[in-house]
C-alpha cells in the first residue's frame, strides 16, 4: 500500500487540454493499443494501481460522501478489481473474429466475418456518487477494446478525482490515458475536442447537453441517466421482505443511487403492515440511529443538501418518520413520507437521497398507470408481488433495467449489462457490454478470384441475367397472403441447406452442392483456372 494522504483538488490547465487529447489520438493511430498483449497489462496495471491505493482511495470516499468502509470496498474498489479480473480473463475470446450468422449459402464462400475493432479516443465523464465504480468501470471497457481514453472524474467528489489522478499517471501509458480534473469549464473545453466516442454518467439534464454537443459532429455517446424509479408492493408481497429490501435500496450510500427507488407505489390494504416492517428493519439496521452510525453516508455538498431540504418542506405528504438533519455533517436520516398526489414533489423530482414516498394505490391497475405518466421510461423498476402480478407490471411499464422482490440487484451483479432506455439513457455497459460499448463490429468479405464466373451475372449489360440471378437469390415467402405459414418443399429445402450454421451435417451438405455447381459453371466454360481441389 503506499499513503493514502491525498492532494487538494486542482484543476487541470485549460491550454493543456488539447494537447492531451491530441497525444492520445496519435498514440491510437499508432496502433500502439490494439495488440492483445498492450490491452492486458494495461488492465493489469490499474489492478495493481487500484490494490496500492485502496486505504487512499477508501478514505477519498470518506471524505467525499462520508462513505462507509464496507460500502466503499464492496461498491467502488473491489468492485472495479473484480472487473479487471473478468475482462482480462474473457478478452482473448471477445477480440476473435466472428463467424457472420445467417448467412445463406450462395454467400457462404466470402467469409462474411465480424471483426472487432476499437473505436478511437473516447471521453468518459464520471459521476459523483460512486466516484470510483463509475469513472473506472467505463474506463476498463475502454482500454479492453484498445481505445485510448481521457476520463474527466466528477469535481463534486474532488477527493476521489485527485486520486485516480495519481493512479492513472502512474500506472497506465501515459500516452494512451489521461484524467484532465476540473469544472463546467474544463469539461466544456473538452467536448469542443472532436471524439470517437463520448460515455456519460449523470444527470439527464447534463445528458441532453451533452448529447446535442456530440451531435454536431455525429459522435456516438453512451449515455448513463438517473430515473424515477417505481416500486410497486401489491397486497399479496411480504411486507418484511419489501421493507428490508427497499430499505436496502434506499439507505445505501445515503440514497445517491441512480436505481434507487424514487417512490414507492403501495396497495393500500398492506400499508399498515409494511409501514412497520419498515420500522422493524429501520432499527433492526441502525440501533442507535443512523447519524452516529458508521453505516450510513453523507449527502456530497451544501447544494444537495439545500436540494433535499427544499423537497422535503415542500411536500403535501405526511411524514411517518425519520426527517432528522444537521446541515454541519450534510446529514439527512432516512424520512418515511406517505404521499397521497403523484405530482408530489418527491414523486415528479428525482430525490438522489434518503427520501422514501409511498403512494397508497387502490390496485395494480393503478399503480401502472401511475408509472407511466410519472416517467415512462425510468432506469429501473421493482415490483414485490405474486409471479402474474410482477409480470404484468414488467410487461405493462418500460424500464432500462428491473429486479423482481428486490432493490436494484440486478445492478449489482457486474459481469451483467447496464443501461437505461429513453430519457434514463441509452447503451449498455458493464462485464461483456463494457467491451462491446467501446467497439465497433465491422462486417468483412472476401471473394476468391475463382468465383469471378459464379458472381459475373452482376455485370452489365444485363439482357437475359434477370431470371438467372433469381434463381440464386429470389426467396418466395414461406406464408400466405393471410399471413399463414407455408411448410412446403421449398421450405424443406431451404431447412436442410440452411443448417450449415448450426450442424456438421448440413455444413456438409452445403459444401457439397456449392463444389458440384461450381466444378459445373467452370467445365461448361472450358476454364483450366479451378483450385486444385475443385478439379
Amino acid at each position: 500500500m503506499v499513503s493514502s494522504k491525498i492532494s487538494p483538488f486542482e484543476a487541470t490547465p485549460i491550454e493543456s487540454i488539447a494537447s492531451t487529447v491530441n497525444l492520445c489520438k496519435t498514440t491510437f493511430r499508432a496502433q500502439t493499443t490494439k495488440p492483445l498483449s498492450y490491452r492486458l497489462m494495461q488492465l493489469r496495471k490499474l489492478y495493481w494501481g487500484l490494490d496500492d491505493y485502496a486505504d487512499a482511495l477508501v478514505e477519498s470516499c470518506k471524505q467525499d460522501l462520508g462513505k462507509p468502509v464496507f460500502e466503499s470496498f464492496v461498491t467502488e474498489v473491489d468492485w472495479c478489481k473484480n472487473d479487471i479480473i473478468f475482462v482480462t480473463k474473457n478478452l482473448e475470446k471477445w477480440m476473435k473474429d466472428e463467424a457472420a450468422p445467417d448467412i445463406a449459402f450462395t454467400n457462404s464462400l466470402l467469409n462474411p466475418t465480424i471483426r472487432k475493432e476499437p473505436l478511437g479516443t473516447v471521453l468518459v465523464i464520471g459521476a459523483y456518487n460512486f466516484p470510483v465504480q463509475l469513472q473506472l468501470g467505463p474506463v476498463i471497457g475502454a482500454i479492453a477494446a484498445g481505445c485510448t481514453v481521457v476520463l474527466k472524474p466528477s469535481e463534486v467528489s474532488p477527493a476521489t478525482a485527485m486520486v485516480i489522478k495519481k493512479i492513472v499517471e502512474e500506472y497506465l501509458d501515459p500516452n494512451s490515458f489521461a484524467v484532465v480534473n476540473g469544472g463546467v469549464t474544463e469539461t466544456t473545453a473538452l467536448l469542443n475536442e472532436k471524439w470517437d466516442k463520448i460515455f456519460y454518467t449523470g444527470s439527464t439534464q447534463v445528458g441532453t447537453i451533452i448529447a446535442k454537443k456530440a451531435a454536431e459532429t455525429l459522435t456516438p455517446v453512451t449515455l448513463e441517466l438517473g430515473g424515477l424509479n417505481p416500486a410497486f408492493i401489491t397486497k399479496h408481497a411480504d411486507p418484511r421482505l419489501a421493507a428490508r429490501r427497499l430499505l436496502w435500496g434506499k439507505l445505501l450510500n445515503a440514497g445517491q443511487v441512480c436505481m434507487s427507488e424514487n417512490y414507492v407505489m403501495v396497495e393500500k390494504e398492506i400499508l399498515p403492515a409494511f409501514v412497520e416492517q419498515l420500522r422493524l428493519a429501520l432499527k433492526e439496521f441502525f440501533p442507535n440511529g443512523q447519524k452516529v452510525s458508521e453505516d450510513f453516508a453523507r449527502i456530497v455538498n451544501k447544494r444537495h443538501f439545500q436540494r433535499i431540504k427544499k423537497m422535503l418542506d415542500e411536500t403535501r405528504g405526511k411524514i411517518l418518520f425519520g426527517g432528522e438533519m444537521d446541515e454541519s455533517q450534510n446529514f439527512i436520516e432516512l424520512t418515511v413520507v406517505q404521499v397521497e398526489d403523484a405530482q408530489d414533489s418527491t414523486v415528479v423530482d428525482e430525490i438522489f437521497g434518503p427520501i422514501m414516498p409511498l403512494l397508497v394505490v387502490d390496485s395494480i391497475e393503478t399503480a401502472i398507470r401511475t408509472a407511466n405518466e410519472v416517467h415512462s421510461t425510468p432506469l429501473s423498476l421493482y415490483a414485490f408481488g405474486t409471479i402474474a402480478e410482477t409480470n404484468k407490471i414488467l410487461n405493462e411499464v418500460t424500464s432500462g433495467g428491473a429486479s423482481l422482490n428486490d432493490a436494484f440487484y440486478h445492478g449489482s451483479i457486474p459481469t451483467l449489462a447496464f443501461g437505461g432506455v429513453g430519457s434514463s439513457g441509452q447503451g449498455a455497459y458493464r462485464g461483456k457490454a463494457s467491451f462491446d460499448t467501446f467497439t465497433h463490429r465491422r462486417s468483412v468479405t472476401t471473394t476468391p478470384g475463382w468465383m469471378e464466373s459464379l458472381i459475373s451475372v452482376r455485370y452489365p449489360p444485363y439482357a437475359g441475367k434477370l431470371s438467372q440471378i433469381r434463381r440464386l437469390t429470389y426467396k418466395k415467402p414461406n406464408f400466405d397472403r393471410q399471413g399463414n405459414e407455408i411448410k412446403g418443399a421449398g421450405y424443406w429445402l431451404s431447412f436442410i441447406f440452411g443448417l450449415g450454421a448450426k450442424s456438421l451435417k448440413g455444413a456438409i451438405v452445403r459444401w457439397v452442392v456449392v463444389a458440384l455447381v461450381a466444378v459445373g459453371l467452370k467445365k461448361a466454360q472450358g476454364s483450366s483456372s479451378l483450385p486444385p481441389w475443385l478439379r
